[in-house]
């Protein structure tokens, strides 16, 4: 009953809120609006799934909107030097090394990944301030507004990306080695390593891909402004905890399923969306979230409980 509880939850939750926008504003149902809705949700979507994979490692990283804005600025100086295509590669591979910096300073001094991410975070934002000399910067090709804007089948090129990076989180998370280390460590990281599963290589690999994640979120949300500019606003890393911690994954580790992520992803799209429709007060949205955050984390620490 009480897996039931953590599994299907958000389920129920969702339904709920779906049902009751649905009745309070008929535009909601529309087609537009739901097209908006999974295009504002790429980039919360590519971040929460990817962040799903490292929690259920045992491992948080809170640089990752530090990685996307120095990622971003990366691929612009990188477009302007090689052009389009060469540029984003650059972008993405430059995230990923940021992510491997990442876990190996963290699996190699045994710092708890909270802090040893939170001090990253400091430097990867110091980082993007220095690459792009304190300034906003554009790049010099047109093609670049086409990676986020371009459509197909009524759907956003951003849209499809983030889709495509949800089902290969699923299938890496549930059909794969990598997969089953990832539920192990995150589970008992000592019977783990006993059972001669590579800690340290797991939990790095975790970190690397969130990076290159982190690096296409970054990519795609500067394609959409066609700008790339230096920052250190930390806000959006606690949306994707909370897309994270309200899809029932354990922020013990161990636990979780990447389509529960995307469930709690889309129900705090669909809260912002209906807050929007129906003109709620910012700070009330504030509040309401807050209390969803505080729920979800109440739910997941007395299922554990009742299971001890």
């Amino acid at each position: 009953m009480l897996e039931r509880v953590r599994s299907y939850g958000i389920v129920v939750v969702f339904i709920a809120l779906f049902v009751t926008l649905a009745i309070a504003s008929p535009s909601f149902l529309s087609l537009q609006n739901a097209a908006n809705i999974l295009d504002q949700s790429t980039i919360l979507l590519i971040f929460a799934t990817t962040t799903t994979v490292a929690v259920i490692a045992g491992v948080f990283d809170l640089s990752i909107a530090a990685v996307a804005t120095a990622a971003a600025i990366m691929t612009v100086n990188a477009i302007n030097w090689f052009g389009a295509f060469p540029g984003v590669v650059v972008g993405l591979l430059f995230g990923g090394l940021l992510g491997f910096i990442s876990g190996t300073a963290i699996t190699a001094t045994n710092v708890n990944s909270f802090i040893g991410t939170l001090a990253t975070s400091f430097m990867f934002f110091g980082a993007g301030f220095l690459i792009s000399s304190r300034s906003l910067m554009r790049p010099e090709s047109d093609a670049y507004r086409l990676i986020a804007r371009s459509r197909f089948l009524g759907l956003t090129s951003a849209t499809w990306i983030a889709i495509g990076v949800v089902i290969i989180a699923t299938i890496l998370l549930s059909r794969t080695r990598f997969g089953r280390n990832v539920f192990a460590v995150g589970g008992n990281m000592e019977a783990a390593r006993l059972a001669g599963v590579a800690v340290n290589r797991v939990q790095t690999t975790a970190f690397l891909l969130l990076g290159a994640a982190a690096a296409l979120a970054g990519v795609l949300n500067s394609s959409r402004s066609i700008s790339a500019q230096p920052s250190d606003d930390f806000s959006f890393v606690f949306a994707v905890l909370t897309a994270v911690i309200v899809g029932g994954t354990s922020i013990a580790g161990g636990q979780g399923a990447i389509w529960r992520t995307t469930t709690a992803a889309f129900f705090l799209a669909f809260l912002n969306n209906g807050f929007n429709l129906l003109q709620i007060d910012p700070i009330w949205q504030r509040l309401i979230e807050g209390a969803v955050i505080i729920m979800a984390v109440a739910v997941d620490t007395w299922t554990k409980n009742r299971r001890a």
